[in-house]
């Protein structure tokens, strides 16, 4: 977990899936921390008359679960982040227990960047969040 891997230990099709329930405390420090207070996410009333029906966790913080899967039990910390694209498919809802699929898609020597790719559905089966990412490693160091 969060161990550093070179980026010639990775290959394409590398794949790590994890399970998590979304808590309301989960909602609640990221809301805190991002100061993202959208009445959707916090206000009963407020999302009850939405075509939701109620309140929905953070898009962001659902994308960050995949960033974090992605470093601690994937790729390792020494890739840098390059660009990030999210599609938000589904909605996710306090108490959805989800399954997040992340792999490598793509790895590109030359440059020494991985297109890594994610998704996350709910216990239901629907797809929540699509992603695809590049991460950027390090030239190595010269003998």
């Amino acid at each position: 977990m969060y161990e550093p891997r070179s980026f010639d230990d990775l290959k394409v099709n590398d794949r790590v899936s994890l399970s998590k329930t979304i808590t309301e405390a989960d909602g609640a420090l990221y809301i805190a921390a991002t100061g993202d207070f959208g009445p959707v996410h916090v206000d009963e009333v407020y999302a009850g008359a939405t075509r939701f029906g109620r309140r929905l966790a953070p898009g962001i913080m659902v994308a960050g679960l995949c960033t974090s899967i992605l470093t601690s039990e994937l790729v390792g910390t020494i890739g840098i982040s390059v660009e990030d694209r999210f599609w938000f498919t589904g909605p996710v809802f306090y108490g959805d227990t989800l399954t997040i699929d992340v792999w490598i898609a793509e790895q590109h020597d030359e440059t020494r960047t991985i297109i890594w790719e994610a998704s996350a559905r709910n216990e239901g089966g629907l797809e929540v969040l699509k992603a695809r990412a590049s991460l950027k490693f390090p030239r190595r160091k010269p003998s």
